[in-house]
């Protein structure tokens, strides 16, 4: 059912009542370094998570992506899956927030684990990316069981691990599981601003390129082949041919930012030659002709375009490289893939969203795709589910970047969007 005033009054209020909470919340959440890779203190932040929804009346598993990549005895994929069930039968509604952060980077002027609370703006590494939103659905669902107590159904609150590399350790592995079976809504709060639904993502295609050669002395080099050259070969064709074709190819899915809105390649990685020497070795290296070298290219697609399509655009520019200059030798090899995904905007989950955001905010929602993939992925692909969206605080822009934070006003506007759509999906008539 929709809230009617007087009950969006009253969830607005507690919920203005919980900001000191929020913050506090966020502030604990942030100085948890779950970094990823490798996958730091994971354990600890789903305990901490356990413990605080267990307080609320939820019922918690801690759950380990045994066996997924990077799951190791050092560093173990925890997961923690919290429900709550209400007074009758009715639907789930979950919330999805991964753990894990990135790196920090350089360029801080910030302690990136400090939380510090500096006019109005939480800062640190995750504070955006997700940990207010994560922190946002919690005190929603919170402020939604004390004002609606006699709610149908079911509410879930779920931390999972490496979304930030693949997901394969979280939300992957719980939907292999079947966790996601008897769920109606789930609602990813990644960062994509309080007054805009985000319906999807584009595509993505990981793959290697190795180039080969052969070892000699490097003071005679014509007596080997070199494998850098021949890359640098593979990155001249890029430059020349891939890239200007990506830049003519528009989609008509509303990803944001605008330079999005086309196909788009970036080069991860590169190496050839020696490995890089241990940190303690302060010698030089060795004199040799490198005989490879591996570069790691993320392609970034649109719904408009075959995988098969992406795949052989540069495949076909490595054959052409192998027919025209003498010795090139090559390997592609794919490491991940997913394809886009977009909810159709008069599915239960967006329309609940966008009653809300007009309620809230007093103006209706943007409608967004991401250009970067999340875990709705795994929830579509493996879990079935077609009814899921991101929403949640914070900018996107901010991701990863030095300086990184979360607004505590948006995260108070999003948590009353969040905890409006749990009355019109739980609360019978």
């Amino acid at each position: 059912m929709a809230a009617d005033q007087t009950l969006a009054d009253r969830l607005s209020a507690r919920i203005e009542d919980k900001r000191g909470d929020l913050i506090e919340l966020t502030q604990d959440l942030v100085r948890i370094p779950t970094l990823n890779p490798p996958g730091d203190n994971y354990l600890e932040i789903c305990d901490f998570l356990a413990r605080r929804l267990a307080a609320s009346g939820f019922e918690t598993q801690l759950i380990r992506g045994e066996g997924t990549p990077g799951d190791s005895d050092r560093y173990p994929r925890w997961n923690v899956v919290a429900r709550r069930e209400g007074v009758q039968a009715g639907q789930c509604v979950h919330f999805n927030s991964h753990i894990d952060v990135v790196e920090v980077g350089k360029g801080w002027t910030r302690d990136p684990f400090g939380a510090e609370l500096i006019g109005g703006r939480i800062y640190g590494r995750g504070a955006c990316d997700m940990k207010g939103g994560l922190a946002a659905s919690i005190i929603a669902a919170e402020a939604f069981i004390q004002a609606c107590p006699e709610y149908a159904g079911s509410i879930e609150i779920s931390g999972t691990a490496d979304e930030e590399t693949g997901g394969y350790g979280g939300v992957a592995f719980l939907a292999e599981e079947g966790h996601y079976a008897h769920v109606d809504h789930v609602i990813i709060p990644e960062p994509l601003q309080k007054d805009r639904i985000c319906l999807g993502h584009r595509g993505v295609w990981w793959a290697e390129i190795e180039t080969h050669g052969e070892i000699a002395h490097g003071s005679m080099p014509f007596l080997g082949d070199c494998a850098v050259r021949h890359m640098g070969a593979v990155l001249r064709e890029f430059e020349d041919k891939l890239y200007p074709h990506l830049a003519t190819k528009r989609t008509e899915m509303p990803v944001v930012p605008e330079g999005a809105r086309q196909s788009t390649m970036n080069i991860n990685s590169l190496h050839g030659g020696l490995s890089e020497p241990d940190s303690d070795f302060t010698g030089f290296p060795s004199a040799c002709v490198p005989d490879s070298a591996r570069m790691i290219i993320d392609r970034r697609y649109l719904i408009e375009e075959p995988q098969a399509e992406v795949e052989a655009e540069v495949k076909d520019l490595l054959d052409g490289l192998a027919e025209t200059r003498p010795n090139f030798r090559y390997d592609l090899r794919e490491l991940w893939s997913v394809s886009p995904t977009m909810t159709d905007k008069d599915a239960p989950v967006v329309t609940s969203v966008a009653k809300a955001i007009e309620t809230v905010t007093g103006g209706a929602p943007d409608y967004v795709v991401s250009p970067g993939t999340y875990d709705q992925k795994h929830i579509d692909r493996i879990g079935r589910l077609k009814n899921c969206i991101a929403y949640g605080p914070g900018l996107l822009e901010l991701a990863h970047k030095p300086d990184e934070y979360i607004d505590v006003d948006d995260m108070i506007a999003s948590a009353k969007v969040m905890a409006l759509c749990l009355v019109d999906l739980l609360c019978p008539a």
